[in-house]
């Protein structure tokens, strides 16, 4: 029908044409169907039907779990239903909900309690938590960490992770906000916590992505190796960011949306930053990987652009520790979320 499949997601399929614009998703025997020009989505959905016999559900409201609500404002992707069924399956509906999903006082280590008879509850809990982060990156971090002992976990592993669980009670639908009038640049932060790993000495990466005031990519993750210093840690976060920026913006222009200025990456590490605009090689950087470096090519090319910013005002810092309820309440309040079931939203 003359779609072209994206290259950077192979499960896209895209077409313009004569100033219209179509776009399938797809995953297995799911289909999202999205354009500006309802006859030809009409024409898609027939000439599908003539093929495979498919049913047709109408306007987008429910996908793989996720739960879509619209408006002239804008869009509201949540998983309220998951989250209680998560909720009601261990046994927490009634529980008194905490302000934080993780305490920041604890520090998870392999050998920390006693190892669990049966691991597959932990598991189970786990792997469902991973699916919900899709639409909550508060809980990232926190899952990320349990998701290390997951071949031997103990009590207080499990333990952490109920307490994840008593977080989503605050406010199992809480969901990511999309505005309809939105500005299309992007604005990274990204973050990394030296050495934090007890048992490898590890550092953590974090960043988060938005499209104007939408949240559309983030990530917590444990790096590959040790660095030597702190700057070295932020530099490789922002090396990982770079690859990620550069993802983007193939599927944005994709999605034909022009990205026209460097993304604004921000970062609370003076010395990296520094790493990143200088090409002299010296004591503190010789060691450094090459792949790094993808961050100092990318500066020259014009795809992105490094801004200091405090320490208090890095809101990927979620993504890289556990915060106590002041800090986390402050950050989290600044990534788009919104709980269309909360009476300040009027549900």
């Amino acid at each position: 029908m003359g779609y072209t499949q994206s290259s950077a997601d192979h499960s896209l399929f895209v077409r313009f044409e004569n100033s219209s614009f179509k776009a399938l998703l797809i995953y297995v025997d799911d289909i999202v169907l999205a354009g500006d020009n309802l006859a030809e989505i009409r024409h898609v959905k027939r000439f599908l039907d003539d093929e495979f016999k498919i049913k047709d559900l109408g306007t987008l409201r429910f996908f793989l779990g996720l739960e879509i609500s619209r408006s002239k404002q804008g869009i509201v992707l949540n998983q309220r239903k998951y989250a209680l069924e998560l909720l009601s399956d261990s046994g927490l509906l009634a529980m008194k909900p905490v302000s934080t999903p993780m305490d920041p006082s604890t520090k998870l280590r392999r050998d920390l309690g006693s190892r669990l008879q049966d691991d597959g509850p932990y598991r189970r809990l786990v792997g469902r938590l991973l699916y919900l982060t899709i639409t909550r990156p508060d809980i990232t971090y926190s899952v990320q960490q349990l998701s290390q002992f997951i071949s031997s976990p103990t009590d207080i592993h499990y333990t952490t992770a109920l307490r994840v669980l008593k977080y989503l009670k605050l406010a199992p639908a809480k969901g990511l906000f999309f505005p309809a009038n939105n500005e299309l640049l992007l604005s990274v932060f990204a973050d990394s916590d030296w050495a934090c790993c007890p048992d490898t000495r590890r550092s953590v990466t974090g960043f988060c992505m938005f499209l104007g005031s939408s949240l559309i990519s983030w990530k917590s993750k444990k790096q590959t190796t040790v660095s030597r210093f702190s700057s070295k840690a932020e530099y490789r976060a922002l090396a990982a960011l770079t690859c990620e920026i550069q993802w983007l913006c193939y599927l944005l222009r994709d999605l034909q949306i022009p990205v026209l200025r460097p993304a604004s990456v921000y970062c609370d590490n003076q010395s990296a930053i520094y790493l990143a605009h200088n090409p002299t090689f010296h004591e503190r950087s010789k060691h450094i990987e090459l792949d790094c470096h993808i961050t100092r090519e990318k500066i020259q090319a014009g795809l992105l652009h490094l801004l200091l910013v405090s320490s208090s005002m890095q809101l990927a810092n979620v993504f890289t520790k556990a915060l106590h309820p002041s800090p986390f309440n402050h950050l989290v309040s600044r990534l788009g979320f919104s709980d269309l079931h909360s009476p300040a939203c009027g549900g």
